[in-house]
């Protein structure tokens, strides 16, 4: 039996930052971004949540959703998405670097 594939979006609960990726072990992988062991979420604050992802049956075509994600058309279709998901950050909107955080 094949493994899944994910593509998945998660936001810093402190920046608002969305990151795309993609990935076989979607725990792991965001276990992974939560506790900085991610050469590209490792400069931002710890707080990561998935606020979305789609499954695929392979690699091939999991990278090919994640690079239309990184698209205007794919940002524009995932903003559509995302929008509606509350973050379940209930700290106050401090811009990060300013002490509040």
């Amino acid at each position: 039996m094949q493994m899944p594939y994910y593509v998945y979006v998660i936001r810093n609960k402190v920046t608002g930052r969305l990151y795309k990726g993609q990935t076989e072990n979607l725990e792991k992988r965001l276990k992974a971004h939560s506790q900085s062991q991610t050469k590209t979420t490792s400069y931002f604050p710890k707080d990561w949540e998935l606020v979305y992802h789609e499954i695929f049956s392979s690699r091939k075509e999991a990278v090919e959703r994640e690079k239309y994600f990184k698209t205007a058309a794919g940002r524009r279709y995932l903003s559509g998405r995302i929008a509606n998901i509350k973050s379940t950050d209930t700290r106050p909107n401090v811009p990060f670097g300013t002490g509040g955080e």
